[in-house]
């Protein structure tokens, strides 16, 4: 339960710093509580959409990952972004991507910042670099 919700308020922080970088990133809100339920709201949606859905994309995208040396994989995560923002307007949440290339260079730095968020506050031995020390 903790870590889901550290995954959603990590989200909703790149989300918002995505959006304060791209002006084609938008999250609506007359105040700043809603802006910040709505940035909570889609870093659950984007929580559940790379939880659920990206793995499948991926697994299936295998062979263009491969021959695009990784590059298929930024596209995958712009695409999962203008999904979420898809997503957020069914139910009626004020978030909008606009573009395909401002959703490439959201999914670039949600990305980053989540992963630094993640490295800096979890203590998640994934992003960690190991040493030996020497005897």
């Amino acid at each position: 339960m903790g870590r889901a919700i550290a995954v959603v308020i990590f989200n909703a922080g790149a989300v918002a710093i995505a959006a304060w970088i791209f002006p084609g990133i938008s999250v609506g809100g007359d105040t700043t509580t809603d802006r910040v339920v709505t940035l909570l709201v889609v870093g659950a949606i984007l929580g559940l959409i790379n939880a659920f859905i990206a793995p499948i994309i991926k697994l299936l995208s295998i062979p263009f990952i491969i021959l695009t040396l990784g590059l298929a994989l930024l596209v995958i995560n712009a695409l999962m972004l203008k999904f979420a923002a898809w997503v957020a307007g069914q139910a009626d949440v004020d978030f909008h991507v606009e573009g395909f290339w401002t959703a490439i260079g959201g999914a670039l730095v949600i990305s980053l910042v989540t992963a630094a968020l993640e490295m800096s506050f979890t203590g998640d031995r994934r992003y960690r670099y190991r040493t030996r020390e020497l005897q």
